[in-house]
C-alpha cells in the first residue's frame, strides 16, 4: 500500500492560511496591487465574504489589517473603500523608499540570480516602453524595486516594501492621465542595473536617491496641478 503523497508546498501553505484574516488581507492586497480594485472603490462586505468563502468577521479582520497599512479606509456609516492617496501619503511613501532602497543597493547581497532577475525585469520594461504599454512599465518598475529591497535578505524589510509598493500602485492609478510618467524610469532602471553589474554600488545608490526625489516631486506637482 502506497503512502499518500505530501501536498505541494504552495497548496500546503494555502491550506494553512485559507479562511483567516491574514489570508483574506493578502488576497485583497494583491487584487489592489494588480489594479482589480481601484482607488475609491467600495469593498462590499457581504459580496466579498461570499466570494472568498470567509465569515464577515474574518473579512472585517482583513479590512482592519489593510486599514492599518493605509491601503483601505473606513468611512463611518458608508463602508470600506480602497484608499485614494493624497500629498502626505506620497511624502510618506517616499520617506520609506529613500531609507531602505539605497541602503539595499549599497549593502545588500548582489547575487548572480538577483542580477539576472533585474536584467529580465529591465528587459520587460523596455519592451513595454517601446510598445507604449504603461501598465507593463508600471508592473516592471514595481517588481524591480521589490527585488532591490529583497537583496537586503530581510523578510521584515521585504514586507514593508510590499506594503509600500501596494500604496504606490494606488498613487500610479491617480496618474492615469499622465501616461509619460513611467517612460523615463524604465531607462533609469536600465542604467541602475548597469551600475550594479559594473560594481558601482555607491553611484547606483546616489542615482536611485536622486531618482526617488524626482519621482516624488513629479507626483506632488501632478496632484497640485489637478487639485487632487
Amino acid at each position: 500500500m502506497t503512502e499518500p503523497s505530501a501536498p505541494a508546498p504552495a497548496l500546503a501553505a494555502r491550506a494553512a492560511h485559507a479562511h483567516t484574516g491574514a489570508w483574506a488581507a493578502h488576497v485583497l492586497r494583491a487584487r489592489i496591487s494588480r489594479g482589480e480594485l481601484l482607488p475609491g472603490a467600495k469593498l462590499a462586505e457581504q459580496a466579498l465574504a461570499a466570494e472568498l468563502a470567509v465569515s464577515r468577521n474574518t473579512l472585517r479582520e482583513a479590512f482592519g489589517t489593510l486599514a492599518d497599512e493605509l491601503i483601505v479606509e473606513r468611512v463611518p456609516n458608508r463602508g470600506v473603500f480602497v484608499a485614494k492617496p493624497d500629498a502626505e501619503d506620497i511624502r510618506e511613501i517616499y520617506r520609506i523608499r529613500r531609507m531602505i532602497e539605497p541602503a539595499a543597493l549599497l549593502w545588500g547581497e548582489l547575487t548572480a540570480p538577483a542580477l539576472s532577475e533585474l536584467d529580465e525585469i529591465v528587459g520587460r520594461a523596455l519592451v513595454a516602453l517601446a510598445a507604449g504599454d504603461v501598465p507593463g512599465m508600471a508592473d516592471a518598475n514595481q517588481q524591480l524595486h521589490g527585488v532591490i529591497v529583497a537583496m537586503a535578505g530581510s523578510p521584515t524589510l521585504s514586507t514593508v516594501m510590499d506594503r509600500t509598493l501596494a500604496r504606490m500602485r494606488l498613487v500610479f492609478y491617480r496618474m492615469s492621465d499622465a501616461p509619460d510618467f513611467h517612460s523615463g524610469y524604465a531607462e533609469h532602471n536600465r542604467d541602475l542595473v548597469r551600475m550594479l553589474r559594473e560594481g558601482r554600488r555607491e553611484e547606483a545608490a546616489a542615482a536611485l536617491r536622486a531618482y526617488l526625489d524626482t519621482a516624488e516631486a513629479e507626483l506632488l506637482g501632478h496632484l497640485d496641478r489637478w487639485g487632487l
